[in-house]
């Protein structure tokens, strides 16, 4: 997808040349001649980039102000000055104010090209650092997993990322939802565009029209820019949907039909080029049916509908997902890796995970600072770090009940208890029990019609 530049010039010639010159390597572009028109070029939409003359004849502003005025007002812009004039002076003293980079008149399209493309990876990194900074657990930019649940989840992104399509990913908190859109995002047409994340859950409906829409300048108050215009010609993720106020459900409906808004305040309507993902932990139905969400809004965002298994129903993925987390862990803390014993694993993936993906993190970044550096992380130290709910991975509460049991009984009681554990920890698949606990997959079956273990066949896999 196209990045948008705004080329500002006095000369109609230079304008059409560089616009044309642009054009043919895939930007879009918009034009000004005059200091004035820039100012109102980038108040009527936010570029990428802004090409900008020093000498603006005949202009209230030169170029100068303008970059004074653009600073100001939008910091992260990128602002590339040109000039036929120019000095070290006149350059050393753009770049003080805020531009980019400064190029002289006559310039070579492939020193402007070069310059443009620096400026827009550079942008895209301090996009890709800022996101970092916000990542948690479960929400990184890749979905680790072997397990049949994940691969139809990577199926389902490879199939709808190079489109246009909304994308509605539901699923518990924590499962790996926000990873699931960036990843949507970095494999799209508008991987060079912004990523911008709305969290529905935590602005109130004032705050939320402002921060969505944005707001016009008011005399004691700047021109504010929205999301929904920083994303434009990228990708807009509204977070947990569900708890978006119902008064604005209404005016994202009309967005999503026209891709154009008035910001707060403002009468001139913005046009922006977005596509739009949604996530949600709650039941969009009952919530439709309860009259808190409504469904022209649901059916205009549930185009594809991408559910992400709970950590419970992918535990063939937590060997994987546990050994990327301490890696990760280990690199931030700026400590060794520890290693995970055998005994370990099967902790982690006996463990019913209700926080999901960001309870694993926490619970093996709990491991490494709680482990000595090279010593083997055992079982019970997993117990410990999971807390109250851990200690029944390792403790059979019917011990003692079984000891008073005649030896026949107290061993079809451990055989059951032992099998139901090791099923739960393969998820049910009865092929990959069988082969660890090392018995024939036709004789574990009758082994387990023996103990009376009849759910979790009937939910089991071959």
């Amino acid at each position: 997808m196209a990045h948008e530049i705004l080329i500002v010039d006095d000369e109609d010639d230079i304008r059409e040349q560089i616009a044309g010159i642009l054009e043919d390597e895939g930007y879009q572009t918009r034009t000004a001649g005059s200091g004035e028109a820039a100012l109102e070029a980038v108040a009527a939409r936010l570029p990428s980039l802004v090409i900008l003359d020093v000498w603006l004849t005949g202009s209230a502003y030169d170029g100068l102000q303008v970059l004074d005025l653009l600073k100001r007002d939008h910091p992260a812009l990128q602002i590339v000055m040109i000039s036929g004039h120019g000095t070290v002076d006149m350059a050393v003293n753009a770049t003080k104010k805020g531009a980019y980079d400064f190029i002289a008149k006559p310039f070579q399209t492939d020193v402007l090209l070069h310059t443009i493309e620096r400026a827009l990876n550079d942008i895209k990194l301090k996009r890709e650092n800022e996101a970092l900074k916000t990542l948690t657990g479960g929400a990184e930019a890749e979905l680790i997993g072997i397990s049949n649940a994940m691969q139809e989840v990577r199926k389902t992104i490879d199939r709808v990322a190079n489109t246009d399509s909304r994308v509605m990913i539901t699923g518990p908190a924590g499962a790996g939802k926000s990873a699931v859109a960036r990843l949507i995002h970095k494999r799209s047409q508008r991987d060079d565009g912004p990523f911008v994340v709305l969290n529905c859950a935590t602005l109130d409906e004032d705050n939320f029209e402002a921060a969505l829409f944005g707001r016009e300048p008011n005399g004691e108050t700047a021109r504010m820019v929205g999301l929904l215009e920083q994303a434009h010609m990228g990708t807009l993720l509204l977070d947990e949907v569900a708890d978006m106020p119902p008064a604005v459900q209404g005016k994202i409906v009309r967005v999503l039909h026209s891709q154009r808004f008035q910001r707060l305040g403002g009468s001139h309507w913005v046009d922006v080029n977005v596509r739009v993902l949604a996530t949600t932990n709650r039941d969009l139905q009952e919530a439709m049916q309860a009259g808190q969400f409504r469904e022209d809004l649901y059916y205009r965002l549930n185009v594809v509908p991408l559910t992400i298994p709970p950590l419970e129903n992918r535990r063939d993925d937590i060997p994987l997902l546990a050994e990327h987390l301490m890696l990760r862990s280990a690199k931030s803390k700026g400590r060794a890796a520890q290693p995970l014993s055998a005994e370990a694993v099967t902790a982690l993936q006996a463990h019913d995970w209700p926080g999901n993906v960001w309870e694993l993190a926490n619970v093996v970044e709990r491991l490494l600072l709680s482990s000595q550096v090279g010593e083997m992380i055992k079982a019970d130290s997993v117990a410990k770090a999971i807390g109250e709910d851990g200690v029944d991975v390792l403790r059979w509460e019917r011990a003692q009940e079984v000891m008073n049991q005649p030896l026949r009984e107290a061993r079809e009681a451990f055989e059951r208890e032992y099998l139901l554990f090791h099923l739960t920890r393969f998820g049910g698949n009865i092929s990959r029990t069988a082969e660890f606990v090392e018995m024939d997959r036709a004789a574990l079956h009758r082994k387990l019609k023996g103990l009376g273990v009849h759910n979790v066949l009937r939910g089991g896999k071959e």
